[in-house]
């Protein structure tokens, strides 16, 4: 059984069809890409797996079970959490406090919070920023507190949306690192990533799409030398032999 399934998931705005019967599924303990030019549907599957907007029509498993109408934070308490395009950390608190604040999700006592988002702030190589407010970090430091605020609510599946965009190559490296020890601790992950060196580094398969609709999916060699993908997003630079 897979950890996450996405049956024909079709969300329209205002009758503009964003995603359109779009279906795959994810296997616990794989990282799973997201592709697809920019405006192609990618933040809005996530948004849908989430809640964050309602689907239109289809369904989303998870475990098994139907998460479809769920509130939010009760897909977050089942073991989904996710990281957004746009970081917008709490500014006026420091990183420690952004993660205490998560990890509420998972503790009830502010002893079990601070320990919980020590360890995630460990984890995430964030420690001696711990009393910085979040506003001072780069970003690079801001991707990797909204990991970590993320992380801190346990999940089992994790959504990672353009976790490496506007990083230098140096932090491209750490991030894919990052992601790499995030595999390795047991989460699965589903990540929607414009960088090609990230996604093709760490993706053991691949599902591409275009104006909302599935193109190709396989492993990172299939998908870079499919034709209807090389001409959507790749470029005929791309492809691999």
């Amino acid at each position: 059984m897979a950890l996450l399934e996405v049956k024909k998931l079709t969300k329209s705005f205002a009758g503009l069809k964003a995603v359109n019967n779009v279906s795959f599924h994810v296997e616990e303990g794989e990282v799973f890409g997201l592709i697809g030019p920019n405006g192609s549907g990618k933040t809005t599957i996530f948004n849908c797996i989430n809640n964050y907007v309602p689907m239109t029509a289809g369904d989303i498993l998870f475990k098994g079970k139907t998460i479809k109408g769920f509130k939010t934070y009760k897909i977050c308490h089942l073991g989904i959490g996710r990281t957004f395009q746009v970081v917008k950390p709490l500014s006026r608190m420091t990183v420690l406090g952004n993660v205490i604040a998560s990890a509420f999700c998972r503790v009830n006592t502010i002893k079990e919070a601070q320990d919980e988002a020590y360890q995630v702030l460990e984890f995430c190589g964030l420690l001696e920023q711990e009393d910085k407010p979040a506003k001072s970090l780069p970003i690079g430091g801001r991707k990797r507190l909204e990991i970590a605020r993320a992380l801190a609510t346990r999940p089992e599946l994790l959504l990672l949306d353009e976790t490496a965009a506007g990083l230098n190559p140096t932090e491209l490296d750490d991030a894919i690192e990052l992601i790499t020890k995030i595999r390795d601790k047991g989460i699965t992950i589903l990540i929607v990533e414009h960088i090609m060196k990230v996604i093709m580094a760490i993706s053991d398969r691949i599902h591409a799409i275009n104006f909302g609709q599935t193109i190709a999916e396989g492993t990172p060699h299939e998908v870079a030398n499919n034709p209807a993908v090389i001409e959507a997003y790749l470029g005929e630079g791309y492809a691999q032999g």
